[in-house]
């Protein structure tokens, strides 16, 4: 009996009482590791996982008083709610009951009125559910070791790593993402998100139903309407489809474990995907769908295509017409276009169409694939033969041969990356007229011509004559003036001497001239919606030439900071330097009493506009600042050492680096330059020109300048690139440094990733090329002008592995200010006052 009796203490008291001291030591600690149907979670409680990643319970978002259950990172500073139970039935005090019913079922209970709330509603009773918040932040249901219930399964408005949601393709249940209301109100919003109901393997957002934006299609790789999509997928970003269940499923892993991040739908219906940035105790968002208006379904209506970087964006496809020409043209273009000819197909006569190559875009909306086609001639040859088909596209990477019929609806054109479509028209929009059509019209045009090579001989000649007549006038204007030697000189301009190799007596560079009538016509006028910034020389315009060309015109205004002087000195070098990361100018306009410059126009304008933009340095991933890096160092190694003159720039900074479609950079703004020759290393200047932040100290404080004052600015923008943050307005939380205190900080103490920028997306797998670019820009800002390394020498590091380095010295002008600013008050000042237009304009040496 005695034996029994230790037997039963052994095996049955002992356990129970155990268990027990384990439930009230949880519960007195206000936390519980998992849930049972004898436990409960009542307001003020929490469940953590085993982690500590990610918390449970009741909370109110905001400075509301209503009560929900949810989960929320653990971990930081800032409550970050992932998902929500009883969004649409809140409490209104805290007398609110998480707890497992008698059924199997999670239940959200107002303990006062005893009323369920939310509840997981599983068909399947159980007696033995157990409930467990799970590392990655999933709420799971259990008896035994079967999963009943999951939240992963019923998201809310947010998408975590290992999350799936997904389509059953056979019953058509779609699971969906749902924003909040507001930021403060966790209550279902107007906008969701999953995949096209017409099972097809692309992720829409809608508002109520109308549809507001699409991926494009999932080929394998990417979704083909993100062309920048492809960094995703090195993160785990997947779609798969699961033939035995029917379900089409979008699942993420984020392999980079050392960030918190999430995708989110915003209650502004767009898609988010936020990293914590753990110096600055908040979110950074690093990718945002949609971002244009072109990126909005359907923005150019049916058969029409949006392409943000012209004006207006809106065009209709060749061989396509305004639907109405008056809505049109006021901007509504939700009407679209129509065919100008129908096809005649239609007609039984297959031979009359024919075939438009459009390439570089958005795949239009809701297509066919024909999978038993394996070549791009026999996709072809398909939509040939059928009379419904209107367009077609083969697509190499996964997605086959797919045809389109009706109406092309949410067509984009792309910058970068996007497919190439083949629209059916009529043969008439295709051909050229035969030769014999053109005989008649040809003869008549080479007698006009004679006539009009005539004319202009004649009216050249007299023109000619005029001008030598004025060529003193002429030259009184297009001079630079000599105000010494180089060594004891203070000139800041180019001497008409330096530029023997083309500019002869004072006369005009072989530069084209616009005249004014046609400037103003190319600006509509010079007016506001034309304007594209300010800078210190004038206003910049955005213009369009008769023959098509987009120009951006500079003009001089009567109050700027610069003068005719920085005018001279741009037309006159801009003129001899040709290079690909050099801006090109067109021509200049000398008129009556205006001055302009005429550019080529540059569509993503300057590299500030998109490196301290939170919205737009998304798009700068590292292989394109990287090449912005490269693009940069090529252009002043040839102003430095290539070019038929030695140039110094002088006001090298990221609002001067302007970028083209291909985000390819090119050097601007040549109004500071100086002309360097052959035997000369330093001069010294009365007149200090540049901007805060990107100065040299010699320059700054002696007003010395030489190549490697454009070495230490080269190097400020390399370490701005690489960290996303603005060297003269970045704040240190804790200390008085700059950037460049800070990458001096963080390079000393190995903590390089603190420098990068969060937002920068597809880093190397290996850090090797990253350090470098650290070490050169830590490199160029040193003190000592001598131990900057020249441009030759900087290309050399950033394009090889066996490159040498030096050891770096502590930066020049390396304090700064330690009041805490977020990104967004930096935006916002950048925007009422930016880097550009804070120069230093004379400062006199010691």
């Amino acid at each position: 009996m005695e034996v029994k009796e230790k037997l039963l203490f052994l095996f049955v008291v002992l356990p129970n009482f155990i268990a027990t001291l384990l439930v009230l030591q949880s519960i007195s600690c206000n936390a519980v590791v998992s849930i049972t149907a004898m436990q409960n979670i009542t307001d003020g409680e929490t469940t953590t996982s085993d982690d500590g990643s990610f918390a449970m319970g009741f909370f109110s978002p905001g400075n509301l008083t209503k009560r929900y259950f949810g989960i929320w990172f653990a971990k930081l500073t800032q409550q970050t709610v992932v998902w929500t139970a009883n969004s649409e039935s809140p409490l209104n005090g805290s007398s609110g009951v998480f707890m497992i019913s008698s059924d199997g079922n999670f239940m959200v209970v107002d303990g006062k009125r005893d009323k369920v709330l939310w509840s997981s509603n599983l068909l399947v009773s159980s007696n033995n559910s157990i409930g467990e918040l799970l590392d990655s932040g999933n709420l799971v249901l259990r008896a035994r070791e079967k999963v009943l219930w999951q939240s992963f399964d019923h998201p809310t408005d947010t998408f975590l790593a290992g999350m799936k949601f997904g389509l059953n393709v056979r019953t058509g249940e779609n699971q969906l993402l749902t924003a909040w209301k507001s930021i403060d109100d966790p209550s279902p919003g107007n906008f969701t998100l999953g995949f096209d109901t017409n099972k097809i393997a692309q992720i829409i957002i809608w508002n109520g139903s109308k549809r507001i934006w699409r991926s494009g299609q999932w080929n394998g790789q990417i979704f083909t309407g993100i062309p920048g999509m492809t960094s995703f997928h090195l993160y785990g970003f997947n779609i798969i489809y699961d033939d035995d269940e029917g379900k089409l499923y979008c699942i993420y892993t984020d392999k980079d474990n050392s960030t918190v991040s999430r995708f989110v739908l915003s209650p502004q219906g767009k898609l988010e995907r936020l990293y914590w940035n753990a110096s600055l105790s908040d979110w950074d968002l690093s990718w945002l769908e949609p971002y244009h208006e072109c990126d909005m379904y359907g923005k150019c209506g049916p058969n029409g295509y949006c392409n943000q970087y012209v004006t207006p964006m809106c065009c209709c496809h060749p061989g396509f017409r305004p639907l109405d020409p008056r809505e049109w043209d006021s901007g509504n273009w939700s009407g679209g276009c129509v065919r100008k000819k129908e096809l005649k197909c239609s007609n039984g006569s297959v031979s009359s169409d024919g075939f438009l190559k459009l390439s570089g875009i958005k795949l239009p909306d809701i297509s066919k694939t024909i999978l038993s086609i394996d070549r791009d001639y026999i996709c072809e040859a398909a939509c040939t033969s059928n009379c419904s088909c209107v367009a077609y596209a083969y697509d190499t990477m996964g997605l086959g041969c797919l045809v389109w019929d009706g109406d092309i609806m949410d067509v984009q054109k792309f910058s970068n990356g996007g497919q190439d479509v083949y629209l059916r028209l009529d043969k008439s929009d295709l051909k050229r007229p035969e030769k014999w059509k053109l005989l008649v019209p040809a003869l008549a045009l080479a007698t006009l011509g004679v006539a009009v090579v005539l004319l202009y001989s004649f009216t050249t000649w007299r023109r000619v004559r005029r001008k030598r007549e004025g060529n003193q006038k002429d030259s009184q204007e297009l001079h630079f003036l000599d105000q010494g030697s180089a060594k004891n000189s203070n000139r800041n301009y180019l001497d008409q001497t330096e530029l023997d190799d083309g500019i002869n007596n004072g006369k005009s560079p072989d530069l084209p001239t616009f005249g004014l009538d046609s400037i103003q016509i190319a600006t509509n006028g010079f007016s506001f919606a034309n304007k594209l910034g300010q800078g210190g020389f004038g206003p910049v315009y955005k213009g369009k030439l008769s023959s098509g060309q987009e120009i951006a015109v500079k003009r001089l205004s009567k109050g700027s900071g610069q003068g005719m002087m920085e005018f001279e000195n741009e037309v006159i070098l801009i003129a001899k330097l040709q290079h690909r990361n050099l801006v090109r100018l067109l021509g200049c306009c000398m008129q009556e009493e205006e001055r302009m410059l005429i550019y080529e126009y540059m569509p993503n304008k300057s590299l500030d506009a998109f490196l301290f933009d939170r919205t737009k340095r998304v798009h700068l991933d590292w292989r394109t600042r990287f090449n912005i890096i490269e693009g940069i160092a090529r252009g002043l190694l040839y102003l430095h050492r290539d070019s038929r003159l030695r140039i110094i720039h002088r006001d090298l900074k990221a609002s001067n680096i302007l970028l083209d479609a291909d985000m390819n950079p090119k050097i601007s703004d040549f109004g500071m330059a100086r002309i360097f020759c052959g035997n000369e290393n330093q001069e010294n200047t009365m007149k200090v020109v540049g901007t805060y932040g990107y100065l040299a100290p010699e320059y700054a404080m002696e007003g010395l300048f030489s190549v490697k004052s454009d070495v230490f600015s080269f190097g400020v923008i390399l370490l701005e690139i690489l960290s996303g943050k603005r060297n003269s307005s970045f704040c240190h939380p804790d200390k008085a440094i700059n950037l460049l205190g800070h990458a001096w900080e963080v390079w000393s103490e190995s903590r390089m990733h603190d420098l990068l920028d969060p937002m920068m997306q597809n880093l190397p797998s290996t850090t090797e090329v990253v350090l470098r670019c650290v070490k050169v820009g830590l490199l160029c800002v040193q003190d000592d002008p001598s131990d900057r390394p020249t441009m030759d020498a900087i290309m050399f590091m950033l394009g090889s592995d066996a490159a040498v380095f030096p050891m770096p010295k502590k930066p020049a002008f390396s304090t700064g200010r330690t009041t805490r600013e977020s990104d967004d008050q930096q935006a916002s000042s950048s925007e009422i006052c930016s880097a550009n237009a804070v120069t230093i304009s004379t400062i006199h040496g010691r």
